[in-house]
């Protein structure tokens, strides 16, 4: 038999222990580069001379891997010679039994033959001729028994030899093993760098990829920008007459319809005779949400509204229900989302005398608002530019911009990196329309995050005051709270 390490240099008997093939041969403390080919011959693999990317190189060295779970390991090896270990070991008991038997053997030959030799003094004739003759026999089978032993004890030293071969062979095994292990280790632990590195190279080069694909987009916006402002100053005078027909437009529309409602309070009037019956105030303003309502007297004769008492309602479309605005006892009453769909309704109480006025119908929605609103809400937090009027009841001098976050569990106040005031819904927060004030009155709105702890916010337009009233009421009605006014009592969903 044939070693098959490189310290392996002693050669056995064949017959003692089988051949192994002579294709395997460890020249190193690593495996080969070979792989098992067809009738499981061991192939020599060439080395590829094109130099492979990253990527490549990590899917060749994991191929290999997977394939040298099917190829012949130093561990089957060392398995092999544990088994021939053991069988050595078995033969060595085997001859160990054998010799004592012989050993009894000889013991009951010497005393078979003394036996015969005392028994050859005492017998005469042929049955000492017979005596002899067995004696013969024997002594041959002495001689026979003792050429046995002779084998015997060759084949134990061979087995001996055998056994240490054996016993070696299992050792240089098992450290070939722990080494191929170690090697195997430090073979997964690179490739698992490898594979980390391409996968961070890829994370970084989409990075790039996207940040260059904002950086093209902004360019582009930049860049239509810039065309269209030089389209407009080629053309100056066709964007200057749309501005002054707009304004135009809109002049007309707000005449129309302050005469459309002035005919509408005289056709009210007709109707319940109020002829014959002195009109001493009247409401002025849009009956639409974003303006705002204010009592204004007919005559020189009626008290100044500053000296009357003033309290105003908001009345169901049909007039079954009356609900009191807490609040608004000024001559100036903005409406607010909670109002539209309602009839608006103000007593005034001066001088004993008692004068209910009422708007002509239910407010009108402002146009555009709730399209804006939707699609605010797909936001998670969006931001309004407002200026602090009053903390708790009291002036606030400071006119700086503020950012209001009305978000979809909290609303937030800042002033730059510092945060004024943050407080997420609960049923201690209140938030409506600012209700009396002065012509700015449609733009503001009161904000209590806690008891005790109060903000007037004045926004940038009407729109943007009631687009934060409506946004922040849809987030607070998903958490199951109804975000309203002082004393306000509306339905969820409103």
């Amino acid at each position: 038999m044939t070693r098959v390490t490189r310290d392996f240099g002693d050669t056995m008997q064949k017959e003692a222990v089988p051949a192994v093939s002579s294709d395997v041969v460890f020249t190193s403390s690593r495996f080969p580069n070979y792989r098992i080919g067809a009738n499981n011959q061991i192939m020599e693999t060439k080395e590829d001379p094109k130099v492979l990317s990253m990527k490549e190189v990590v899917a060749r060295e994991t191929a290999q891997l997977l394939e040298q779970q099917n190829r012949l390991s130093v561990r089957d090896l060392a398995s092999k010679f544990e088994r021939g270990l053991a069988a050595a070991a078995k033969l060595s008991e085997e001859a160990r039994l054998r010799e004592a038997a012989s050993l009894e053997k000889h013991v009951l030959l010497k005393k078979l033959r003394d036996a015969l030799e005392s028994l050859k003094g005492r017998v005469a004739g042929r049955n000492k001729d017979d005596v002899e003759e067995a004696i013969a026999m024997v002594e041959a089978l002495a001689v026979q028994l003792t050429q046995r032993e002779g084998e015997l004890l060759l084949e134990k030293a061979e087995v001996k030899k055998l056994a240490s071969f054996l016993k070696q062979a299992s050792e240089d095994a098992k450290r070939l093993v722990d080494e191929e292990r170690a090697f195997a280790r430090t073979e997964i632990e690179n490739a698992r760098a490898a594979v980390q590195r391409v996968e961070e190279a890829l994370q970084e080069h989409e990075r790039m990829s996207h940040a260059s694909g904002n950086q093209d987009i902004e360019q582009l916006m930049k860049e239509v920008q810039e065309a269209r402002r030089i389209k407009m100053l080629h053309q100056p005078s066709k964007v200057m007459d749309m501005e002054h027909e707009l304004r135009a437009l809109r002049a007309q529309l707000s005449e129309k319809t302050r005469h459309y409602l002035r005919l509408q309070k005289e056709l009210a009037r007709t109707k319940k005779g109020g002829e014959s019956v002195p009109q001493f105030y009247e409401l002025e303003g849009t009956e639409t949400l974003g303006s705002y309502l204010e009592i204004q007297p007919c005559s020189d004769i009626v008290p100044e509204v500053s000296k009357c008492s003033i309290q105003w309602y908001r009345v169901s479309s049909d007039g079954t229900k009356k609900e009191l605005i807490s609040g608004a006892t000024k001559s100036i009453y903005a409406p607010e989302p909670f109002d539209v769909g309602r009839i608006l309704q103000v007593d005034i109480i001066s001088d004993g005398q008692h004068i209910t006025l009422s708007t002509t119908g239910p407010i009108d929605p402002a146009a555009g608002l709730g399209t804006y609103v939707e699609a605010l809400v797909r936001k998670h937090d969006t931001e309004f530019n407002v200026v602090v009027t009053q903390i708790n009841g009291s002036h606030h001098p400071t006119e700086s911009i503020h950012v209001l976050h009305v978000g979809k569990m909290r609303i937030k106040l800042c002033k730059g990196k510092t945060t004024i005031a943050k407080e997420y819904y609960s049923s201690s927060t209140q938030l409506c329309g600012v209700r009396g004030g002065g012509n700015a009155v449609a733009q503001a709105l009161f904000w209590q995050p806690k008891q005790g702890y109060s903000f007037v916010l004045a926004f940038e337009s009407e729109r943007e005051r009631n687009a934060a009233i409506m946004l922040a009421r849809r987030f607070a009605f998903d958490c199951n709270i109804m975000l309203a006014g002082p004393d306000d009592r509306a339905p969820l969903g409103t």
